[in-house]
C-alpha cells in the first residue's frame, strides 16, 4: 500500500509562508491526493485536494492562501501556504482523498502570533 512522507514544516511568524512536500512510495498517477491537518486537541481535518490532472478543491480555511500542486513523475505533492495564521498550527499530513492508506508521521507547522 502507498506510504506518504511529509516534510517542510517549521516555525514561522504569522503572515509568513511555508511549502510542504509529500512523497509517495509508489505511483499516484490517477489518484486524488489530499492534505490534512490536526491542530492540538482537535480532530484531523481535510484542507485541500488535487486530482491527477491538477483540478483542486479547497476547504474554506485554505481558500486564497493555500495552493496545492503535484509532480506525478516524482510521486510528489506540494502545499504552498501563504499568509499563515496561528490557527494554521498543527501537524500536516497527506493521504488519499476518497481512498486512504495508513497515516504517515506528518510534518509540524507552528505559526506564532
Amino acid at each position: 500500500q502507498v506510504q506518504f512522507v511529509e516534510s517542510g514544516g517549521g516555525l514561522v511568524q504569522a503572515g509568513g509562508s511555508l511549502t510542504l512536500s509529500c512523497v509517495a512510495s509508489e505511483d499516484i498517477f490517477g489518484r486524488i491526493i489530499g492534505w490534512y491537518r490536526q491542530a492540538p486537541g482537535k480532530q484531523r481535518e481535510w484542507v485541500i485536494s488535487i486530482r491527477s490532472a491538477g483540478d483542486t478543491m479547497y476547504a474554506d480555511s485554505a481558500k486564497g492562501r493555500f495552493t496545492v500542486s503535484r509532480d506525478n513523475a516524482k510521486n510528489t505533492v506540494f502545499l504552498q501556504m501563504n499568509n499563515l495564521k496561528p490557527e494554521d498550527t498543527g501537524v500536516y499530513y497527506c493521504n488519499g482523498a476518497g481512498w486512504f492508506t495508513p497515516w504517515g508521521q506528518g510534518t509540524q507547522v507552528t505559526v506564532s502570533s
